[in-house]
């Protein structure tokens, strides 16, 4: 079984598409994303300078056009169509899941431009009425972590995996928890503009739910799991309840990892901008092949995962 999997925010830099930009078809692809996201693609992920791609309004439709065109390209076509799909699991994270949900054929390209455009303006506009970020947790016991970010009033946004947790609040939060770190962990400030994942993105809910009526939503045709249990997701309807409730409630990465064991995953690959989530994964799923597509330089090394993978599944 092969996992294929979708980072989130904070992965993306500088001039990243510019080398799959040199790629037929990539071009042409990203254009038609930018006029369904409404925002220059092509601009963004290869002159923009690091501020102007941390801004949320950018980053995230960025994040998953970025994922469409890799996937379309690593795969010869859609990854719902493809002849070994069956041999496939899809999981993004946190805005990931929206390229995950594309891919697995549970939400149309048109649809899901159109849903990260208006969960990243919601999102920046909710982030813009008070000052907050995001931090990781590194190392620590597990329960010190947790009680050191609560007693600093901060959320557990994001539980990745063991040893790593990412704290959301205010700014002030923040910096009550980076000098009162838990016992041997360390608190690293993460490159976003919001408490992701939290209460102070309830306002971008109500505007996820206002778009609701304009989209078509699927049954994935490939296998998909859910940033909130780690659990298959089988109608569209509820995936599209999920992907609007998780913009201001926690993602379970840890929970999809473990679902990873639980189907018995032997590779894996993440698309770009690719770094994070094949990290974890060599982390924590021991004998995991783990390849991060990072440029078309890495496509050659992940076909051959692909056809690995799948080939010992029994479809070859």
């Amino acid at each position: 079984m092969l996992a294929i999997v979708c980072p989130g925010q904070g992965s993306q830099s500088p001039g990243f598409l510019s080398p799959w930009l040199e790629l037929p078809g990539v071009g042409d692809h990203l254009t038609r994303l930018s006029d369904m996201a409404g925002i220059d693609l092509v601009l963004h992920g290869t002159e923009s300078d690091a501020e102007t791609i941390k801004d949320t309004a950018v980053a995230q439709p960025l994040i998953v056009a970025a994922g469409l065109v890799a996937a379309k390209v690593m795969l010869g076509g859609e990854a719902s169509s493809h002849s070994r799909a069956s041999d496939f699991v899809l999981a993004g994270h946190s805005v990931g899941e929206i390229t995950a949900a594309a891919l697995s054929g549970a939400l149309s390209e048109a649809d899901a431009m159109a849903f990260v455009r208006r969960r990243a303006n919601a999102m920046a506009d909710a982030a813009a009425q008070t000052p907050t970020g995001m931090s990781a947790v590194l190392g620590g016991d597990p329960d010190d972590v947790l009680a050191a970010i609560e007693a600093a009033g901060l959320t557990a946004a994001n539980a990745n995996a063991p040893g790593q947790t990412v704290a959301a609040g205010t700014l002030d939060q923040l910096q009550a928890l980076a000098d009162n770190p838990p016992a041997k962990a360390r608190v690293m400030p993460l490159k976003v503009a919001g408490a992701f994942h939290t209460s102070h993105m309830a306002p971008a809910v109500g505007a996820l739910e206002q778009l609701r009526p304009e989209l078509d939503p699927h049954g994935p045709s490939v296998t998909l799991l859910s940033n909130y249990d780690g659990g298959k997701v089988v109608d569209g309807d509820a995936n599209l309840d999920s992907l609007i409730a998780q913009v201001s409630r926690p993602v379970r990465w840890d929970l999809c990892m473990e679902q990873f064991k639980s189907m018995g995953v032997t590779g894996l690959i993440e698309l770009p901008p690719a770094g994070t989530l094949a990290g974890l994964a060599k982390r924590g799923l021991p004998g995991v092949t783990a390849a991060a597509v990072k440029s078309p330089d890495d496509l050659a090394a992940a076909r051959d995962l692909v056809n690995t993978e799948t080939a010992e599944e029994g479809v070859l």
